[in-house]
């Protein structure tokens, strides 16, 4: 199965954003704390160009920095369409891990 992950930082607006966007639609996602997991932080640099731009996404081979959600769906849908509607409405976010 095709994985589909999504870097992120707490505080990040856009981070809200695209993840109420994935949990209306059921999306599973892992999701990467980059304040906490120093790898993911250097990816996140490396792909966007020195800055620790979230969120940053990866998913079947594609790197996506800052994505609209509805861009971001729509290449799900596409690349990956069974990871669509998997989580129940119950679940959806606690895949959203949050530090502390």
């Amino acid at each position: 199965m095709t994985r589909l992950t999504v870097y992120w930082r707490p505080g990040c607006g856009y981070c809200r954003r695209l993840r109420s966007a994935l949990g209306r639609q059921g999306v599973a996602y892992e999701a990467i704390n980059i304040w906490e997991e120093a790898d993911a932080r250097e990816f996140v640099r490396s792909v966007a160009g020195g800055n620790e731009t979230v969120p940053t996404v990866s998913l079947a081979g594609q790197t996506l920095v800052n994505p609209r959600p509805d861009e971001l769906l729509r290449l799900v849908r596409e690349k990956a369409p069974e990871l669509v509607g998997v989580l129940p409405a119950s679940s959806r976010f606690k895949l959203w891990r949050r530090s502390g």
